[in-house]
């Protein structure tokens, strides 16, 4: 059974800085089979990292290099392990998510993607975005002498079916210092404005990109950004279901933003 992609299954650019942002949750482009089944509340794409590539849309004038998915999660989830063991004892969606952020199915009933569309989701979007991962990070490598990968996604500041209250601003995940060295988790803590709130391996430790490509003891260093949307999007149009920028947050977010990927992307090893 063929699937043709419409678009290539990501965009990636190559920079001549150590860094490397992944973008693994910001696509909106869906497979034939996954937008025929598609349940009403999950068209409107509600668990996407809304967003994220405009809010780094600076990388480039920092000669950063940057890998963005362009297929919805909902196709297949780039941050999940090729053979979907699950990477949270609580709650949490999988490789091939089947129920929503809200606790609701995404498929119709009888409507879920089969097993051939599963596997050519694997073998022509995650197996080629996790091969160019690991094949610029080790040119980083040999070119820098180490490597570090900034793992970027947003989520709703409110998700009650995987944690409790409203989220802190930032959250970072190093997988409780596993996948950096300390230091790189200091400085972007450190840069953060104080009339933000952060978090570091709180609710989320970082996912499965940000445990597998981070080897400090190999010198390549990942950390992965959980930023809360509250920090950029509309939340009186949000409420409508509607994900627009507010024009307000938008340039103090981005600045904090640039100041924190510049400032990783400047860090020895």
């Amino acid at each position: 059974m063929n699937h043709p992609l419409t678009v290539p299954a990501f965009e990636f650019t190559q920079g001549d800085s150590p860094l490397l942002i992944s973008m693994p949750h910001s696509g909106l482009n869906l497979t034939a089979e996954v937008d025929a089944g598609l349940s009403k509340q999950a068209k409107i794409l509600p668990d996407t990292d809304w967003y994220i590539p405009e809010l780094y849309d600076f990388f480039t004038s920092l000669g950063v290099s940057c890998i963005k998915a362009n297929y919805s999660r909902y196709v297949i989830d780039l941050n999940r392990p090729y053979d979907d063991k699950p990477l949270y004892e609580s709650k949490t969606t999988g490789l091939f998510p089947d129920i929503l952020f809200a606790d609701s199915p995404v498929f119709n009933q009888g409507q879920e993607p089969g097993d051939a569309h599963k596997l050519f989701c694997k073998d022509q979007i995650w197996k080629p975005y996790h091969a160019t991962i690991e094949q610029e990070l080790a040119r980083l490598k040999v070119k820098f002498g180490y490597a570090i990968l900034f793992d970027a996604h947003s989520i709703a500041a409110q998700v009650p079916m995987l944690f409790e209250g409203t989220l802190p601003d930032f959250n970072w995940g190093t997988n409780e210092g596993k996948s950096c060295h300390e230091s790189l988790a200091n400085i972007a803590t450190q840069i953060i404005q104080p009339h933000y709130t952060q978090v570091v391996n709180g609710r989320f430790k970082g996912g499965y990109i940000t445990r597998q490509f981070g080897q400090p003891e190999n010198n390549i260093h990942a950390i992965q950004l959980e930023l809360s949307q509250a920090t950029y999007l509309n939340e009186a149009v949000l409420k409508e279901g509607r994900y627009e920028l507010d024009e307000q947050k938008l340039p103090v977010i981005k600045q904090q933003l640039k100041d924190i990927i510049e400032a990783v992307s400047l860090v020895r090893f």
